[in-house]
């Protein structure tokens, strides 16, 4: 009789550390004294950031999506202060318009589409315009089908932004999504005046779904998504692509 062998499960503390070992993440402090400097905060809405605010928001209080929310606020009253415009992505999609794989999600109508309420503020602040998008790549989302116009490029152009500053949720999929079409048109001419991008690391996060809970309510295995192991490959490949991470935004020259 053939013997059974049974693998024993990777913990995501333990899958975060050999991918951590293998795919480094090189944080910095990263002055932004005597630049050009803009800022995108994507989608920090309530049906991806408020607790139990839709298919897609966190059940429970996630201790880093507060803190997203928390440094999202503190950096982006910096940045007004300082003079800086910012751009914010709000996730909206057609009522009853599916977006795969995802359940229904920030349908306009709903709430979910609009900021949490911690940085409800920025609507209708000076310095501040918000862009909705109807897809996970802001780029795309932020395209206008009829003239082929794209409005955030449009935005970097007429602030004159050489250096971008990027944050939001979530880390791996709209933020990544963003950064790297960002990245690409940078090399391909179509951004204007922008040469650099800085992912501010503490102001993004991303969703938590171990394994076991996926398979716990029918997802197959596939959706896990474990917090911290997704967070870290979306910095990596957002450093791969030439973005910079930044754990410290340094406003002014010391």
């Amino acid at each position: 009789m053939a013997e059974t062998i049974v693998t024993p499960a990777i913990t995501p503390a333990a899958a975060l550390e050999a991918i951590a070992a293998a795919l480094p993440v090189r944080r910095t402090s990263h002055s932004l004294a005597g630049k050009r400097v803009g800022k995108l905060d994507v989608d920090p809405v309530n049906g991806f950031a408020a607790i139990g605010g839709g298919n897609l928001a966190p059940p429970v209080a996630n201790a880093q999506v507060t803190r997203m929310i928390a440094e999202i606020d503190r950096t982006n009253r910096l940045f007004l202060s300082a003079g800086y415009p910012i751009a914010v992505f709000l996730d909206t999609h057609e009522l009853g318009k599916p977006e795969y794989p995802y359940p229904p999600h920030c349908e306009a109508g709903t709430g979910e589409e609009n900021l949490v309420e911690e940085l409800s503020w920025l609507d209708g602040a000076p310095g501040v315009t918000l862009m909705r998008k109807d897809c996970i790549n802001g780029v795309v989302g932020t395209t206008d089908l009829a003239t082929g116009r794209n409005r955030l490029f449009d935005w970097i152009a007429g602030n004159g932004i050489e250096t971008l500053v990027v944050d939001g949720i979530c880390t791996d999929i709209c933020v990544l999504q963003a950064v790297q079409a960002l990245l690409s048109a940078r090399n391909h001419g179509m951004t204007g005046p922008l040469r650099e991008i800085v992912v501010h690391e503490p102001g993004c996060a991303t969703y938590d779904l171990p394994l076991a809970t996926a398979r716990s309510i029918g997802l197959p295995d596939t959706a896990a998504h474990p917090q911290m192991v997704a967070h870290h490959m979306g910095l990596y490949l957002m450093q791969a692509s030439g973005a910079v991470i930044a754990d410290e935004l340094i406003l002014q020259a010391p």
